[in-house]
């Protein structure tokens, strides 16, 4: 497939400027600009900055209604259309044949992919590849003090202390 073999030539050449293109640089506000416009047109790419095209057969997964990465919702109708939007095809049907014609990163279909992680919407998503930030799961999704905050609400807030 001819968008596998461009997606490894763009790897391949942004690699070796990795120390340049870098998170919040000058380099990343250039990548974000050329993604936007590079994979918008092509992919129609929501800029989830946690790309993973080569993964769902080169078919922006962030397009589901849901939002879904790791597989349909179960209500793609017999048409293989959306449940929430009827006139769409699902985005998941679009993937899977996808897959089938990509001989090098079809499999890809099958691994689970981390949870969406907000905090990069809007980041390139090729610095976040070289860095190793798309792949990083938060162990921590709330820092204590949120956490603090919060307690009050689920124990009831009009209690008198």
């Amino acid at each position: 497939m001819v968008l596998e073999w461009i997606y490894d030539l763009t790897y391949a050449l942004l690699k070796p400027f990795k120390k340049f293109l870098k998170p919040n640089s000058f380099a990343e506000k250039a990548m974000i600009s050329i993604e936007k416009v590079g994979k918008g047109v092509v992919f129609d790419c929501q800029m989830c900055g946690q790309c993973i095209l080569h993964s769902t057969g080169m078919v922006c997964s962030m397009n589901c209604p849901k939002n879904l990465r790791n597989g349909p919702c179960g209500g793609v109708r017999l048409n293989g259309h959306c449940e929430v939007k009827p006139e769409q095809t699902c985005v998941w049907v679009k993937i899977y044949e996808g897959s089938l014609a990509s001989p090098k990163y079809g499999s890809e279909i099958m691994w689970i992919q981390p949870p969406v992680d907000r905090t990069l919407q809007d980041s390139s998503s090729w610095v976040n590849l070289l860095h190793g930030i798309d792949q990083k799961m938060k162990t921590v999704w709330q820092t204590q003090d949120e956490k603090d905050a919060l307690e009050p609400i689920f124990r009831g807030s009009n209690e008198k202390e």
